[in-house]
Protein backbone atom coordinates (compact mmCIF):
# COMPACT_ATOMS: atom_id res chain seq x y z
CA UNK A 1 0.00 0.00 0.00
CA UNK A 2 1.05 3.58 -0.46
CA UNK A 3 0.49 6.62 1.49
CA UNK A 4 1.74 9.95 0.24
CA UNK A 5 0.61 13.41 1.33
CA UNK A 6 0.77 16.53 -0.47
CA UNK A 7 0.52 20.06 1.39
CA UNK A 8 0.34 23.31 -0.18
CA UNK A 9 1.52 25.44 2.19
CA UNK A 10 0.03 29.04 0.84
CA UNK A 11 -3.32 27.24 1.50
CA UNK A 12 -2.34 24.98 4.37
CA UNK A 13 -4.30 22.18 2.67
CA UNK A 14 -3.51 18.48 2.66
CA UNK A 15 -4.52 15.79 -0.21
CA UNK A 16 -3.53 12.57 -0.65
CA UNK A 17 -2.74 9.62 -3.09
CA UNK A 18 -3.86 6.26 -1.78
CA UNK A 19 -2.14 3.27 -3.90
CA UNK A 20 -2.50 -0.46 -3.95
CA UNK A 21 0.61 -1.70 -6.19
CA UNK A 22 -1.32 -5.05 -6.80
CA UNK A 23 -4.03 -4.16 -9.06
CA UNK A 24 -2.24 -0.84 -9.96
CA UNK A 25 -4.74 1.28 -8.46
CA UNK A 26 -4.75 4.74 -7.06
CA UNK A 27 -7.28 7.05 -5.16
CA UNK A 28 -7.01 10.60 -4.44
CA UNK A 29 -8.46 12.05 -2.03
CA UNK A 30 -9.19 16.10 -1.84
CA UNK A 31 -6.96 16.82 -4.71
CA UNK A 32 -6.03 20.67 -5.36
CA UNK A 33 -7.35 22.14 -8.79
CA UNK A 34 -3.76 21.89 -10.41
CA UNK A 35 -3.69 17.81 -10.55
CA UNK A 36 -0.11 17.44 -12.21
CA UNK A 37 1.47 16.20 -9.31
CA UNK A 38 -0.52 13.42 -8.97
CA UNK A 39 -0.86 12.50 -12.66
CA UNK A 40 3.30 12.25 -12.48
CA UNK A 41 3.86 9.92 -9.14
CA UNK A 42 0.44 7.77 -10.40
CA UNK A 43 2.92 7.03 -13.49
CA UNK A 44 5.77 6.99 -11.34
CA UNK A 45 4.56 4.18 -8.95
CA UNK A 46 2.91 2.41 -11.60
CA UNK A 47 -0.60 2.97 -10.86
CA UNK A 48 -3.95 4.34 -13.33
CA UNK A 49 -6.11 6.81 -11.28
CA UNK A 50 -9.45 5.30 -10.98
CA UNK A 51 -11.43 7.06 -7.81
CA UNK A 52 -11.42 10.72 -6.64
CA UNK A 53 -12.89 11.60 -3.17
CA UNK A 54 -14.10 14.90 -1.64
CA UNK A 55 -14.42 14.35 1.92
CA UNK A 56 -16.81 17.52 1.63
CA UNK A 57 -17.73 20.30 -0.31
CA UNK A 58 -14.53 22.39 0.29
CA UNK A 59 -14.72 26.27 0.91
CA UNK A 60 -11.56 27.71 0.93
CA UNK A 61 -10.04 26.08 -2.38
CA UNK A 62 -11.71 24.50 -5.51
CA UNK A 63 -10.70 20.41 -5.55
CA UNK A 64 -9.55 18.61 -8.57
CA UNK A 65 -11.92 15.88 -9.12
CA UNK A 66 -13.11 17.05 -12.63
CA UNK A 67 -9.42 17.73 -14.18
CA UNK A 68 -8.92 13.92 -12.38
CA UNK A 69 -12.14 12.67 -14.06
CA UNK A 70 -11.22 14.55 -17.16
CA UNK A 71 -7.35 13.43 -17.50
CA UNK A 72 -7.75 9.88 -16.58
CA UNK A 73 -11.37 8.62 -16.06
CA UNK A 74 -11.58 8.58 -12.01
CA UNK A 75 -14.77 8.20 -10.61
CA UNK A 76 -15.79 10.60 -8.23
CA UNK A 77 -16.84 9.45 -4.74
CA UNK A 78 -18.59 11.82 -2.26
CA UNK A 79 -20.63 11.56 1.00
CA UNK A 80 -23.90 9.99 0.23
CA UNK A 81 -25.79 13.13 1.66
CA UNK A 82 -24.11 15.53 -1.09
CA UNK A 83 -26.04 17.17 -4.15
CA UNK A 84 -23.85 17.95 -7.09
CA UNK A 85 -24.10 18.54 -10.54
CA UNK A 86 -22.55 15.83 -11.76
CA UNK A 87 -22.16 12.52 -11.59
CA UNK A 88 -20.92 10.55 -8.63
CA UNK A 89 -20.86 7.72 -6.51
CA UNK A 90 -22.64 8.49 -2.73
CA UNK A 91 -20.60 6.65 -0.44
CA UNK A 92 -22.60 6.09 2.93
CA UNK A 93 -21.29 5.18 6.51
CA UNK A 94 -19.61 1.40 6.52
CA UNK A 95 -19.41 1.34 2.60
CA UNK A 96 -15.65 0.02 1.25
CA UNK A 97 -13.47 0.22 -1.44
CA UNK A 98 -11.78 -2.89 -1.54
CA UNK A 99 -8.14 -4.21 -3.18
CA UNK A 100 -5.75 -7.04 -3.11
CA UNK A 101 -3.63 -4.83 -0.57
CA UNK A 102 -5.86 -2.22 0.72
CA UNK A 103 -9.69 -1.33 2.23
CA UNK A 104 -10.99 2.09 2.03
CA UNK A 105 -13.59 2.36 4.80
CA UNK A 106 -15.85 5.56 4.94
CA UNK A 107 -17.31 6.73 8.12
CA UNK A 108 -20.01 9.86 7.57
CA UNK A 109 -19.21 12.62 9.74
CA UNK A 110 -21.31 15.28 9.68
CA UNK A 111 -20.59 18.82 11.61
CA UNK A 112 -18.01 20.93 9.43
CA UNK A 113 -20.68 20.24 6.93
CA UNK A 114 -23.46 17.67 6.74
CA UNK A 115 -21.61 15.78 3.91
CA UNK A 116 -18.68 15.34 5.91
CA UNK A 117 -16.83 12.08 5.59
CA UNK A 118 -13.87 10.84 7.01
CA UNK A 119 -11.81 7.53 5.08
CA UNK A 120 -10.35 4.34 7.42
CA UNK A 121 -7.19 3.01 5.42
CA UNK A 122 -6.50 -0.59 5.55
CA UNK A 123 -3.52 -1.67 4.83
CA UNK A 124 -4.00 -5.37 4.18
CA UNK A 125 -0.32 -6.72 4.41
CA UNK A 126 -0.16 -5.70 8.48
CA UNK A 127 -3.38 -6.04 9.52
CA UNK A 128 -7.68 -6.70 8.27
CA UNK A 129 -9.01 -5.87 11.50
CA UNK A 130 -7.16 -2.68 12.61
CA UNK A 131 -7.37 0.71 10.40
CA UNK A 132 -3.59 1.71 9.20
CA UNK A 133 -5.13 5.49 9.06
CA UNK A 134 -7.63 7.71 8.87
CA UNK A 135 -8.28 10.77 6.48
CA UNK A 136 -10.31 13.58 8.66
CA UNK A 137 -11.05 16.14 5.95
CA UNK A 138 -12.21 19.01 8.08
CA UNK A 139 -13.65 16.60 10.83
CA UNK A 140 -10.80 16.48 13.05
CA UNK A 141 -7.65 18.16 12.76
CA UNK A 142 -4.04 18.10 14.06
CA UNK A 143 -4.47 20.46 17.49
CA UNK A 144 -8.43 21.92 16.19
CA UNK A 145 -11.72 20.50 14.91
CA UNK A 146 -13.66 21.95 11.78
CA UNK A 147 -15.47 24.95 12.66
CA UNK A 148 -19.09 24.30 12.23
CA UNK A 149 -20.14 28.07 11.28
CA UNK A 150 -18.94 27.80 7.68
CA UNK A 151 -22.64 26.60 6.23
CA UNK A 152 -24.57 29.64 7.88
CA UNK A 153 -24.89 30.98 4.56
CA UNK A 154 -26.52 28.26 2.73
CA UNK A 155 -29.18 28.03 5.68
CA UNK A 156 -26.83 25.42 8.20
CA UNK A 157 -27.18 27.33 11.82
CA UNK A 158 -23.57 26.70 13.62
CA UNK A 159 -25.06 25.16 16.72
CA UNK A 160 -26.47 22.25 14.74
CA UNK A 161 -23.71 21.69 12.78
CA UNK A 162 -21.67 21.54 16.35
CA UNK A 163 -24.07 18.89 17.46
CA UNK A 164 -23.43 16.57 14.70
CA UNK A 165 -20.03 17.66 15.12
CA UNK A 166 -19.75 16.49 18.81
CA UNK A 167 -21.92 13.68 17.58
CA UNK A 168 -18.93 12.25 14.67
CA UNK A 169 -16.36 12.73 16.56
CA UNK A 170 -17.47 10.98 19.33
CA UNK A 171 -19.17 7.84 18.14
CA UNK A 172 -16.98 7.79 14.51
CA UNK A 173 -13.49 8.62 15.52
CA UNK A 174 -12.39 8.88 19.17
CA UNK A 175 -13.55 4.82 19.19
CA UNK A 176 -10.59 4.18 17.34
CA UNK A 177 -7.96 2.71 18.22
CA UNK A 178 -5.24 5.43 19.93
CA UNK A 179 -2.32 3.97 17.08
CA UNK A 180 -4.77 4.94 14.26
CA UNK A 181 -2.67 7.86 12.21
CA UNK A 182 -4.53 11.40 11.58
CA UNK A 183 -4.37 12.66 8.40
CA UNK A 184 -6.33 15.84 8.31
CA UNK A 185 -7.33 18.22 5.16
CA UNK A 186 -5.37 21.27 6.35
CA UNK A 187 -3.15 22.70 8.98
CA UNK A 188 -1.93 25.73 10.57
CA UNK A 189 -2.74 28.95 8.62
CA UNK A 190 -6.03 27.73 7.43
CA UNK A 191 -9.24 29.50 7.98
CA UNK A 192 -11.01 26.55 8.50
CA UNK A 193 -10.61 26.60 12.23
CA UNK A 194 -8.87 28.55 15.00
CA UNK A 195 -5.75 26.66 16.37
CA UNK A 196 -4.36 23.96 13.76
CA UNK A 197 -1.28 22.38 14.73
CA UNK A 198 1.61 23.11 11.82
CA UNK A 199 1.98 19.46 12.56
CA UNK A 200 0.18 17.47 9.02
CA UNK A 201 -0.09 14.43 10.45
CA UNK A 202 -0.48 12.43 14.25
CA UNK A 203 -2.06 9.48 15.97
CA UNK A 204 -5.84 9.42 17.84
CA UNK A 205 -4.04 8.93 21.00
CA UNK A 206 -2.09 11.48 20.68
CA UNK A 207 -4.92 14.15 19.77
CA UNK A 208 -7.30 12.08 21.98
CA UNK A 209 -4.49 13.79 25.02
CA UNK A 210 -3.61 17.01 23.77
CA UNK A 211 -6.48 18.11 21.41
CA UNK A 212 -8.51 20.81 23.09
CA UNK A 213 -11.93 19.83 21.53
CA UNK A 214 -11.84 16.17 22.39
CA UNK A 215 -11.23 16.60 26.02
CA UNK A 216 -14.18 15.22 28.38
CA UNK A 217 -17.31 18.17 28.37
CA UNK A 218 -20.85 17.93 27.15
CA UNK A 219 -22.58 18.39 23.88
CA UNK A 220 -23.42 21.91 25.10
CA UNK A 221 -19.74 23.16 26.31
CA UNK A 222 -18.66 21.60 23.09
CA UNK A 223 -20.67 23.63 21.02
CA UNK A 224 -19.72 26.86 23.10
CA UNK A 225 -16.24 25.98 22.68
CA UNK A 226 -15.98 25.77 18.96
CA UNK A 227 -17.66 28.30 18.21
CA UNK A 228 -16.17 31.13 19.71
CA UNK A 229 -13.80 33.34 18.58
CA UNK A 230 -12.72 31.88 15.11
CA UNK A 231 -11.46 34.23 12.84
CA UNK A 232 -13.43 35.96 9.96
CA UNK A 233 -14.30 33.93 7.25
CA UNK A 234 -13.35 35.43 3.35
CA UNK A 235 -16.43 35.48 1.15
CA UNK A 236 -15.29 34.24 -1.19
CA UNK A 237 -16.00 30.75 1.07
CA UNK A 238 -19.35 30.40 0.10
CA UNK A 239 -18.79 30.70 -3.59
CA UNK A 240 -16.16 27.84 -3.94
CA UNK A 241 -17.95 26.03 -1.01
CA UNK A 242 -20.76 25.85 -4.41
CA UNK A 243 -18.44 25.67 -7.01
CA UNK A 244 -17.73 22.51 -5.93
CA UNK A 245 -20.70 21.53 -6.21
CA UNK A 246 -21.15 22.10 -10.29
CA UNK A 247 -20.25 21.16 -13.31
CA UNK A 248 -17.42 23.69 -14.63
CA UNK A 249 -14.33 24.18 -16.84
CA UNK A 250 -10.78 22.92 -15.62
CA UNK A 251 -8.17 24.98 -14.62
CA UNK A 252 -6.23 23.98 -17.72
CA UNK A 253 -8.97 25.17 -20.13
CA UNK A 254 -9.26 28.01 -17.91
CA UNK A 255 -5.56 29.02 -18.12
CA UNK A 256 -5.46 28.65 -21.98
CA UNK A 257 -7.75 31.81 -22.03
CA UNK A 258 -6.58 33.84 -19.19
CA UNK A 259 -2.78 34.32 -19.90
CA UNK A 260 -2.41 37.02 -23.17
CA UNK A 261 -0.37 39.48 -22.72
CA UNK A 262 -1.95 42.76 -22.83
CA UNK A 263 -0.22 46.31 -23.78
CA UNK A 264 -0.09 49.34 -21.95
CA UNK A 265 -2.69 50.96 -23.15
CA UNK A 266 -5.37 48.50 -23.15
CA UNK A 267 -4.58 48.12 -19.17
CA UNK A 268 -5.08 51.84 -18.62
CA UNK A 269 -8.56 51.53 -20.64
CA UNK A 270 -9.11 48.16 -18.57
CA UNK A 271 -8.52 49.99 -15.64
CA UNK A 272 -10.90 53.20 -16.38
CA UNK A 273 -13.37 50.81 -16.63
CA UNK A 274 -13.21 49.21 -13.47
CA UNK A 275 -10.86 46.15 -14.12
CA UNK A 276 -8.82 45.02 -10.68
CA UNK A 277 -5.07 45.88 -11.26
CA UNK A 278 -2.94 43.01 -8.80
CA UNK A 279 0.60 43.55 -8.63
CA UNK A 280 2.01 40.39 -7.80
CA UNK A 281 5.47 41.35 -6.88
CA UNK A 282 6.88 41.19 -3.59
CA UNK A 283 6.57 44.53 -0.93
CA UNK A 284 9.77 45.75 -1.20
CA UNK A 285 9.49 46.23 -5.32
CA UNK A 286 5.74 47.29 -5.22
CA UNK A 287 7.27 50.00 -2.46
CA UNK A 288 10.01 51.28 -5.28
CA UNK A 289 7.23 51.61 -7.61
CA UNK A 290 3.92 51.15 -9.04
CA UNK A 291 1.44 51.21 -11.47
CA UNK A 292 -1.04 53.81 -10.24
CA UNK A 293 -4.18 52.37 -8.63
CA UNK A 294 -2.89 48.38 -8.73
CA UNK A 295 -3.48 47.09 -5.50
CA UNK A 296 -0.22 44.90 -4.38
CA UNK A 297 -1.12 41.17 -3.14
CA UNK A 298 2.59 39.33 -3.78
CA UNK A 299 2.84 35.82 -4.31
CA UNK A 300 5.49 35.70 -1.28
CA UNK A 301 2.51 35.14 1.04
CA UNK A 302 -0.86 33.94 1.50
CA UNK A 303 -1.11 35.25 -1.98
CA UNK A 304 -4.81 33.20 -2.71
CA UNK A 305 -6.21 33.81 0.28
CA UNK A 306 -5.91 37.18 0.33
CA UNK A 307 -6.80 37.70 -2.84
CA UNK A 308 -10.33 36.29 -2.66
CA UNK A 309 -10.86 38.37 0.32
CA UNK A 310 -10.06 41.43 -1.05
CA UNK A 311 -10.32 41.33 -4.89
CA UNK A 312 -14.16 41.29 -6.45
CA UNK A 313 -15.34 38.56 -7.81
CA UNK A 314 -18.21 40.64 -10.45
CA UNK A 315 -15.03 42.38 -11.84
CA UNK A 316 -12.29 41.36 -14.28
CA UNK A 317 -8.55 40.90 -13.33
CA UNK A 318 -5.02 42.21 -14.88
CA UNK A 319 -2.15 40.53 -13.69
CA UNK A 320 1.29 43.08 -13.10
CA UNK A 321 4.11 40.62 -12.40
CA UNK A 322 7.77 40.05 -13.16
CA UNK A 323 8.09 38.28 -16.36
CA UNK A 324 7.69 34.59 -16.02
CA UNK A 325 5.39 34.78 -13.16
CA UNK A 326 2.48 35.42 -14.65
CA UNK A 327 1.37 31.35 -15.08
CA UNK A 328 2.15 30.96 -11.36
CA UNK A 329 -0.39 34.09 -10.04
CA UNK A 330 -3.15 33.14 -12.75
CA UNK A 331 -3.03 29.39 -11.71
CA UNK A 332 -3.05 30.54 -8.08
CA UNK A 333 -6.30 32.34 -8.16
CA UNK A 334 -7.91 29.60 -10.44
CA UNK A 335 -7.19 27.09 -7.36
CA UNK A 336 -9.58 29.33 -5.81
CA UNK A 337 -12.21 29.40 -8.49
CA UNK A 338 -10.99 32.86 -9.01
CA UNK A 339 -11.17 32.34 -13.13
CA UNK A 340 -11.84 35.92 -14.24
CA UNK A 341 -8.53 36.65 -15.26
CA UNK A 342 -8.20 38.17 -18.60
CA UNK A 343 -4.44 38.31 -19.12
CA UNK A 344 -1.15 40.29 -17.79
CA UNK A 345 0.34 43.89 -18.71
CA UNK A 346 3.31 42.65 -21.35
CA UNK A 347 6.27 43.26 -20.39
CA UNK A 348 5.69 43.92 -16.72
CA UNK A 349 7.33 47.11 -15.00
CA UNK A 350 9.41 47.66 -17.95
CA UNK A 351 6.63 48.83 -19.84
CA UNK A 352 6.29 52.09 -17.52
CA UNK A 353 9.61 53.00 -18.26
CA UNK A 354 8.59 55.69 -20.72
CA UNK A 355 5.43 56.51 -18.33
CA UNK A 356 7.12 57.72 -14.87
CA UNK A 357 3.81 59.90 -14.47
CA UNK A 358 1.58 56.82 -13.79
CA UNK A 359 4.71 55.24 -11.45
CA UNK A 360 3.52 55.69 -7.61
CA UNK A 361 5.71 54.98 -4.48
CA UNK A 362 5.12 53.89 -1.09
CA UNK A 363 7.19 55.60 1.04
CA UNK A 364 9.00 53.06 3.56
CA UNK A 365 10.73 53.94 7.00
CA UNK A 366 12.06 51.53 9.04
CA UNK A 367 10.62 50.98 12.37
CA UNK A 368 13.39 53.36 14.40
CA UNK A 369 12.22 56.38 11.71
CA UNK A 370 8.70 55.28 12.30
CA UNK A 371 9.29 55.48 16.28
CA UNK A 372 10.98 59.29 16.24
CA UNK A 373 7.91 60.44 13.55
CA UNK A 374 5.75 59.50 16.26
CA UNK A 375 7.55 61.25 19.03
CA UNK A 376 7.60 64.41 17.01
CA UNK A 377 5.40 67.39 16.92
CA UNK A 378 3.27 66.29 14.69
CA UNK A 379 2.78 62.48 14.85
CA UNK A 380 1.36 60.60 12.23
CA UNK A 381 -1.71 58.05 13.09
CA UNK A 382 -0.57 55.07 13.64
CA UNK A 383 -2.78 52.13 11.45
CA UNK A 384 -2.27 48.09 12.58
CA UNK A 385 -4.07 46.40 10.11
CA UNK A 386 -3.70 42.89 11.77
CA UNK A 387 -6.38 40.74 12.95
CA UNK A 388 -8.23 42.01 16.61
CA UNK A 389 -6.50 39.14 18.15
CA UNK A 390 -2.95 39.66 17.00
CA UNK A 391 -3.30 43.32 17.98
CA UNK A 392 -4.86 42.47 21.57
CA UNK A 393 -2.11 40.07 22.51
CA UNK A 394 0.43 42.99 21.77
CA UNK A 395 0.64 46.18 20.32
CA UNK A 396 2.46 49.63 19.93
CA UNK A 397 0.65 52.11 22.27
CA UNK A 398 -1.38 54.26 20.25
CA UNK A 399 -2.07 52.51 17.68
CA UNK A 400 -5.41 52.35 16.03
CA UNK A 401 -6.38 48.98 14.92
CA UNK A 402 -8.99 48.26 11.17
CA UNK A 403 -8.23 44.87 10.47
CA UNK A 404 -7.01 44.04 6.46
CA UNK A 405 -10.40 42.15 6.22
CA UNK A 406 -12.06 44.88 7.09
CA UNK A 407 -10.27 48.28 5.94
CA UNK A 408 -12.51 48.93 2.73
CA UNK A 409 -16.04 48.65 4.75
CA UNK A 410 -14.30 51.01 7.06
CA UNK A 411 -12.46 53.37 5.08
CA UNK A 412 -14.22 56.10 6.03
CA UNK A 413 -12.55 55.68 9.42
CA UNK A 414 -9.45 56.76 8.37
CA UNK A 415 -9.07 60.17 8.59
CA UNK A 416 -7.69 62.24 5.65
CA UNK A 417 -5.90 65.22 7.13
CA UNK A 418 -3.58 63.58 9.24
CA UNK A 419 -0.21 61.57 7.94
CA UNK A 420 -1.12 57.77 8.24
CA UNK A 421 1.47 54.89 8.97
CA UNK A 422 0.25 51.63 8.08
CA UNK A 423 1.78 48.69 9.69
CA UNK A 424 1.06 44.79 10.29
CA UNK A 425 3.24 42.10 11.39
CA UNK A 426 6.00 41.45 8.81
CA UNK A 427 5.09 44.01 5.85
CA UNK A 428 3.41 41.21 3.96
CA UNK A 429 0.15 42.80 4.82
CA UNK A 430 0.72 46.45 5.16
CA UNK A 431 1.49 46.41 1.59
CA UNK A 432 -2.10 45.12 0.78
CA UNK A 433 -3.28 48.20 3.00
CA UNK A 434 -0.90 50.81 1.54
CA UNK A 435 -2.63 49.61 -2.28
CA UNK A 436 -6.15 49.80 -1.19
CA UNK A 437 -5.51 53.29 0.89
CA UNK A 438 -4.41 54.55 -2.22
CA UNK A 439 -7.36 53.32 -4.44
CA UNK A 440 -9.67 55.45 -1.60
CA UNK A 441 -7.60 58.60 -2.10
CA UNK A 442 -5.48 57.84 1.35
CA UNK A 443 -1.75 59.30 -0.53
CA UNK A 444 -0.24 61.02 2.55
CA UNK A 445 0.97 57.27 4.38
CA UNK A 446 3.92 55.49 4.55
CA UNK A 447 4.56 51.75 5.32
CA UNK A 448 6.29 50.40 8.42
CA UNK A 449 8.89 48.08 7.27
CA UNK A 450 9.17 45.10 8.86
CA UNK A 451 6.12 45.87 10.50
CA UNK A 452 5.67 44.75 14.21
CA UNK A 453 8.53 42.42 13.91
CA UNK A 454 11.17 44.88 13.23
CA UNK A 455 9.78 47.20 16.02
CA UNK A 456 9.91 44.81 18.91
CA UNK A 457 13.45 43.75 16.95
CA UNK A 458 14.54 47.08 17.36
CA UNK A 459 13.80 46.86 21.19
CA UNK A 460 10.67 49.48 20.83
CA UNK A 461 8.03 49.13 23.72
CA UNK A 462 4.89 47.26 22.94
CA UNK A 463 1.91 46.43 25.10
CA UNK A 464 1.28 43.01 25.78
CA UNK A 465 -1.98 41.15 27.04
CA UNK A 466 -2.16 40.93 30.81
CA UNK A 467 -1.47 37.58 31.38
Amino acid sequence: MILKQYYLGCLAHASYLLGDETSSTAVVVDPQRDVEQYLADAERFGLHIRHVFLSHFHADFVAGHLELRDRCGATIHLGSHAQAEYAFVGMKDGDTLNFPGMRLQILETPGHTMESISILVFDLSTSPEAPYAVLTGDTLFIGDVGRPDLRASLGWPADELGAHLYNSLHTRLLPLPDATLVYPAHGAGSLCGKQLSSDTVSSLGEQRRLNYALQPMTKDEFIRLVTADQPDAPPYFTYDAILNTRERATLDRNLEQVLRPIDLTEILRMGDAGSQLLDVRNPAEYAKGHLAGSINIGLGGQYATWAGTLLDRGKPIVIIAEPGREQEAALRLGRIGFDHVKGFLEGGMRALAERPDLVWPTERLSAPMVAEELAGEDPPILLDIRSPLEWASRHIAGSVNVPLNHLQERIDEIPRHRRIAVLCAGGYRSSIAAGILHQYGVTHLMEMAGGLAAWEAAKLPVVCQAG
